[in-house]
């Protein structure tokens, strides 16, 4: 099924669980610019487990618009580069 075209011309995001909503906002409140962010951190300031850091920036990466969200390393805990798009 196609993703719906909002009025303006571009392509609506599918929609986010709650989840994925607080951590984008927590990304969109902390970046500016470019920032590398370690899962185990995000995870404790958000209450969450490092695997469900993990995943959900997996799936923002895809589904976000507003920033860029790349895997960068994976030493003792997964660091994510988070650019936010101009």
């Amino acid at each position: 099924m196609p993703t719906p075209a909002r009025r303006d011309g571009s392509v609506a995001s599918p929609s986010l669980s709650e989840t994925q909503a607080r951590l984008l906002s927590y990304l969109r409140d902390r970046v500016d610019g470019t920032a590398y962010l370690k899962a185990k951190y995000v995870a404790e300031e958000l209450d969450l487990s490092s695997k469900e850091v993990g995943i959900n920036m997996g799936i923002l990466a895809d589904r976000a618009d507003d920033v860029t969200i790349e895997q960068w390393g994976r030493s003792s805990s997964t660091t994510w580069k988070v650019s936010a798009r101009e």
